[in-house]
């Protein structure tokens, strides 16, 4: 029973840090925090981390991929962003450079950094490896804070 109610938190937890990395607006630290209060252990502490990290990377992995496939939208009149939108965000992600995605775990800015990552067409690799770096040390800040 014990194992089922794990399993059951970790697919909880997962879900909310992949959802938190897609535009929808929803939080995971929370329920990471939550489930910190009981950890006992160092694989305690480090298991809910690495589910979040992963989940959150793959959220941010759908923005990066609909962000590759945005621009053929562009065209069409229920298109979201206007085209001076697009430019201001592409000038400002080219003048900061890729580094900019380490801060993607970043409320508000975070998402359309991955977004345009995608639209800029940064490799997937390269895009990964910024990424979870940022999102780790995120998540690895809210178990210290935690435990």
């Amino acid at each position: 029973m014990l194992f089922d109610t794990l399993l059951y938190n970790y697919l909880l937890l997962f879900l909310s840090a992949f959802i938190a990395a897609t535009f929808l607006p929803f939080y995971s630290e929370a329920w990471l925090y939550l489930l910190l209060q009981d950890a006992t252990s160092p694989l305690a502490v480090a298991v809910p981390v690495l589910v979040a990290t992963a989940g959150n990377v793959l959220g941010a992995c759908l923005n990066w991929w609909l962000g590759r496939s945005l621009l053929r939208f562009a065209d069409r009149r229920w298109f979201y962003f206007s085209a001076a939108q697009i430019a201001r965000a592409q000038a400002g992600f080219q003048r900061y450079g890729l580094w900019t995605l380490l801060f993607s775990w970043l409320p508000v800015v975070g998402d359309p950094l991955t977004l345009i990552a995608g639209v800029l067409r940064v490799r997937f690799g390269v895009f990964v490896l910024l990424v979870t770096a940022g999102k780790l040390a995120r998540y690895a800040v809210v178990a210290w804070l935690a435990v």
